[in-house]
């Protein structure tokens, strides 16, 4: 009995040393968040925060504002303004220059084709049999914060990304990511590819067997409010509107619940599908215990529809208006699920864009300010027709993309031509244009003479072998587009300002009016985290938000 109990004594004593050990191993540590959300509005414009300022609620975007810290002069450095630069910029710290994604498309002049981002035929899709689901971020030339991440604890933290989509889910989780999840509008269910898994797990396949958008679409989408309220916008039913697939008007009532071929396409065009993406994100805490362990986890979200709907019916539409009014009331509910599952102080949040929008030329027309609209694919052919007929070169011209012109080199020298020559004729060309500004070659960025920040956010979106050899620059309020709805892309800052909110652990309350970029967010989160900054990054950390 003696020698059992002075057995039990010295195990008993052990025990207590691994455990004491332990406890002063743990007070050691340094401190982190539990959980990182990256929250980015597709499409958002920064005057979105406080135009319908007085119309949010305390616990949605008025919560990250008066309880966070508010960058409100925050910038994208680069141009084109797109939502796959977007979205890799804000978690890779770097300029599509040097992580590699120039556009949502460009021409691959490595394969002599144009190029998806986020495009790879070596894919398969899980939850998808079509080109939907061949997806990966294999074409994306950096690491991303949340690779960093992984790679700081030999993959101890979870990262997960969700969005509709695909672009904004797979290239903010990178390359290492546990998941990356994108809605299949075929079907109305999340997708993802055997990049990240070879099933989906089956909490995925339980959320999807609850058709949210079928049940969503079933009801009509009004206002939120009265609709006489609804002063800061134009009044409903514009000429320059455009309609959500499926429906011949763009008046409220929305009719969705008459659209039947197509519908779950449609749904992406609604509010109801951020709400949609928010659950999806609830399920995806909560089911992979996001938050819950000794490390770091990362949960990417990005508000696709917000896209969707500002293309379409622009930002100064009751529709907008009711969308960021709906928006505010999921970011409160989804808030309030981060207190219950995670613990109110355990957790960052930043809130950001991927870009703005333009004004719709029609709506700038009325109101007297100059603007208009041109085509891409119609500079295409008429530029192939003019080298046609001055140089004998069929198809001169591989593609006008991006504000950028790329030429089919191989085409030109096999018919004895000049590269030079023919440059130059496409520039006289786009020259006669007099909404065209400016038309140079990509390779003279450095010596045309250009206003500061603009050629620098040239550069910054330049790399030689995905952009064009050609390059243009158009007056304020034109872009390529239709005659309806808006879109973005351009250096201006309808279209490069964004919000950029931190919210959380630490942070302390505050903004600043002060230079920032989105580049800037990455290297801020790597700073809080105590890990590595990507490894093309060029942002610095934002040192007001713990100071």
């Amino acid at each position: 009995m003696k020698l059992k109990f002075l057995i039990l004594l010295t195990g008993s004593l052990a025990a207590a040393k691994v455990t004491n050990a332990q406890q002063k191993l743990n007070s050691n540590d340094l401190a982190r968040p539990k959980l990182v959300v990256g929250l980015v509005v597709d499409q958002m414009r920064w005057d979105y925060l406080y135009r319908f300022y007085n119309r949010y609620s305390n616990g949605g975007f008025k919560r990250l504002i008066n309880k966070g810290y508010s960058f409100d002069n925050t910038m994208i450095p680069y141009m084109p303004t797109y939502t796959a630069p977007g979205h890799t910029s804000i978690y890779t710290g770097a300029v599509p220059a040097t992580n590699g994604i120039v556009g949502n498309n460009w021409y691959e002049k490595s394969l002599g084709k144009s190029l998806y981002c986020t495009e790879d035929s070596t894919a398969q899709g899980v939850g998808n049999n079509d080109a939907a689901g061949k997806m990966s971020p294999n074409n994306l030339w950096a690491t991303t914060i949340t690779d960093e991440l992984r790679l700081s604890n030999q993959k101890q933290s979870k990262v997960i990304g969700i969005a509709l989509k695909d672009r904004g889910a797979i290239l903010p989780a990178g390359h290492a990511a546990n998941a990356a999840y994108w809605y299949d509008d075929k079907t109305g269910k999340w997708i993802t590819s055997n990049f990240y898994m070879t099933a989906l797990p089956n909490w995925v396949n339980n959320f999807n067997a609850l058709d949210e958008p079928g049940t969503m679409m079933q009801k009509d989408w009004n206002t939120l409010y009265p609709i006489n309220t609804y002063t800061l916008s134009a009044a409903d039913n514009q000429p320059y509107e455009g309609n959500i697939p499926g429906l011949k008007s763009p008046t409220f009532p929305q009719a969705l619940s008459t659209i039947t071929t197509g519908k779950y396409s449609s749904f992406k065009y609604t509010p109801y599908a951020a709400t949609y993406t928010f659950d999806f994100a609830k399920a995806a805490l909560k089911n992979e215990n996001l938050g819950k362990g000794n490390v770091t986890d990362f949960l990417t979200i990005s508000i696709s529809s917000t896209d969707y709907m500002g293309h379409t019916f622009g930002p100064n539409s009751i529709e907008a208006e009711d969308t960021y009014l709906r928006l505010d009331k999921d970011i409160e509910q989804f808030l309030q699920y981060l207190d219950a599952q995670v613990g109110n102080g355990n957790y960052v949040v930043f809130l950001s864009a991927d870009h703005g929008a333009a004004h719709v030329p029609g709506y700038l027309t009325e109101n007297n300010i100059p603007a208009g609209i041109f085509s891409d694919f119609k500079f295409e052919q008429e530029l192939n027709k003019i080298l046609e007929d001055s140089f004998g070169i069929k198809r001169a011209i591989a593609s006008v993309q991006n504000y950028q012109v790329y030429f089919n080199e191989k085409a030109i020298t096999q018919n004895g031509k000049s590269v030079t020559d023919v440059q130059n004729a496409a520039i006289n060309y786009l020259q006669t244009k007099p909404f065209i500004t400016q038309a140079f070659k990509t390779a003279q960025i450095g010596t045309v003479t250009l206003p500061e920040p603009i050629k620098t956010m040239l550069l910054n979106g330049f790399t030689p072998q995905r952009s064009g050899e050609v390059m243009f620059l158009v007056k304020p309020g034109y872009f390529d587009g239709g005659n309806k709805g808006t879109t973005h892309g351009l250096w201006n800052p309808y279209d490069a300002h964004i919000p950029l909110i931190f919210y959380g652990w630490n942070i302390k309350q505050g903004k600043t009016n002060r230079p920032t970029y989105m580049t800037d967010i990455a290297p801020t989160i790597a700073a809080l985290l105590h890990i590595q900054m990507p490894s093309a990054c060029v942002g610095k950390p934002l040192i007001e938000i713990t100071q």
